[in-house]
């Protein structure tokens, strides 16, 4: 899908604000408070903390990484960095775009609730944002990295999209503890989604992830 589809002519492209490169809170203190909260509040996260979790949970930290590809936070497969994170807020989904710092427009209106576990009781979708894990095998063989077998082998394609997205979730999972949000990493209705964001036939949705405040006791 491209900007100028119906579905997001009313969802503009987003330049983020550059990622902080300082946090007071330390690594193990982020680990000690690393946890899994469902109860999430409504507030949106204001621009330079959403950047700066997207930032944290795949984002460019260094120019060139292995292979000549630019690294990320999160390591992937030959660096195929085939772990695509869709971003969900209440006016639309947009595509995190690492490279040039931005969203990228994907399709507009509220998409919140099919990024939660389907049929899953008290549950809603209230959380600000919901990251979305999208897999593009075409990256996993088509790498600029280490052209192994297994690449090729969809078993082991699996394996790595499956470690990859964890450790995309990780980060996210550490951001939040630091910065006192909530997070939960789920399932999700993957059929629904798949269908609205238009993906094509070698991407695939694989879980979404609650990120947001607390929510009052």
């Amino acid at each position: 899908m491209n900007a100028s589809t119906p579905s997001t002519q009313t969802l503009p492209g987003i330049e983020l604000p550059l990622p902080a490169s300082e946090c007071d809170t330390s690594l193990f203190a982020a680990l000690e408070r690393r946890k899994t909260t469902r109860e999430i509040s409504a507030t949106p996260l204001p621009m330079e903390l959403l950047s700066n979790l997207l930032w944290a949970a795949c984002g460019v930290n260094r120019k060139t990484g292995p292979f000549g590809v630019p690294g990320r936070t999160a390591a992937s497969a030959s660096n195929s960095q085939e772990i695509d994170l869709y971003v969900a807020v209440k006016e639309g989904v947009y595509l995190y775009d690492a490279v040039n710092n931005r969203l990228s427009p994907i399709v507009a209106g509220d998409l919140r609730g099919a990024a939660l576990t389907p049929g899953q009781r008290g549950v809603d979708a209230r959380a600000p944002v919901q990251l979305i894990f999208v897999v593009d095998l075409h990256r996993l063989t088509h790498t600029a990295g280490f052209q192994e077998p297994g690449l090729q082998d969809p078993e082991v394609q699996k394996s790595y999209y499956y470690v990859d997205t964890g450790i995309i979730a990780g980060n996210v999972y550490l951001f939040a503890a630091a910065q006192g949000l909530a997070a939960w990493f789920h399932n999700c209705d993957k059929t629904s989604l798949g269908q609205r964001l238009e993906l094509r036939p070698e991407q695939r949705v694989l879980f979404a992830q609650s990120v947001g405040y607390p929510a009052p006791l």
